[in-house]
């Protein structure tokens, strides 16, 4: 009976052992993306320390961060960051609802493709960006320029992931689902839709890199508020360190971004087969 209890509590000793290992493999793989940025923060911080880097080319992280403390405890900082986060909002909401909604248009009827492609295409080319003094023109110099700007930043590439992800459908699937009976909206919606999504969510992922690069811009048209207005008083007062902590702002917000849309990826395309269990290690 004693022996039998010793193979038992060696097993569930061995077994408890894989489990620990198992969990700490897993958190240092998700601690990997990590290593670079702190390697790069603490070799900034060294040569800020050892006098290597000049403080009036580049401050420190000490700098950076005490001029954020110092800001969040006025409270701009955190204003600044919300009426930004504001206007990145509502304007890809905007560029992405019209964006896909056009893109599932034009990708399921060739008629629609025919109309509005080639238009589409068109527009594509003329860079958004320069049409700054035109959207000031028409909207005047309150919100509706930066939303419009980062809406026109976004819809492109949402637009043209969406006709090209509904197009590279496998026909065969469609086929298989109009010989199991679907009607055109179950068909779209079950099969269609479900095999596109995958570029759909590629082209919102890169949608909002492009829709943060749009506010850099678009902050910078007579606004009193926002991140934008930050950089460039700060510009004005010669104040780098201001300037350097809105840089790794934008940095964060566009990690974050892409972090949320991946973990929504991942959820959605768990099907997938190179969403599976493991694939991003291969």
């Amino acid at each position: 009976m004693s022996e039998a209890t010793s193979i038992y509590a060696g097993a569930g000793r061995e077994a408890g052992s894989r489990r620990s290992g198992s969990r700490w493999r897993s958190i240092g793989w998700h601690l990997l993306p990590l290593l670079l940025p702190t390697a790069l923060i603490l070799l900034w911080h060294w040569a800020s320390v050892a006098g290597t880097l000049n403080r009036s080319v580049l401050p420190g992280p000490v700098d950076v961060v005490n001029v954020a403390i110092s800001l969040l405890e006025r409270g701009r900082l955190q204003h600044d960051i919300l009426v930004s986060l504001r206007r990145v909002a509502v304007g890809f909401g905007l560029g992405a609802t019209f964006g896909l909604a056009l893109g599932v248009v034009v990708g399921l009827s060739t008629t629609a493709r025919q109309v509005a492609d080639l238009t589409m295409q068109m527009i594509r080319t003329v860079p958004h960006l320069a049409l700054v003094p035109l959207m000031i023109f028409w909207f005047g110099l309150g919100e509706e320029p930066r939303v419009l700007l980062v809406a026109m930043g976004v819809v492109f590439s949402v637009y043209i992931n969406t006709v090209s992800g509904i197009r590279s459908v496998d026909p065969r699937l469609i086929e298989m689902g109009r010989s199991y009976g679907l009607t055109e909206l179950q068909l779209v919606w079950s099969v269609i839709l479900p095999g596109a999504l995958q570029q759909i969510l590629t082209g919102i992922r890169y949608a909002l890199g492009v829709a943060w690069l749009t506010l850099v811009v678009a902050e910078t048209i007579a606004s009193r508020e926002g991140l934008g207005f930050l950089v460039q008083d700060a510009r004005e007062l010669l104040r780098l360190d201001v300037i350097v902590l809105v840089i790794l702002i934008y940095a964060l917000a566009g990690w974050l971004a892409d972090f949320l849309t991946r973990r929504l990826e991942a959820r959605l395309l768990i099907w997938h087969p190179s969403h599976g269990k493991g694939a991003g290690r291969k």
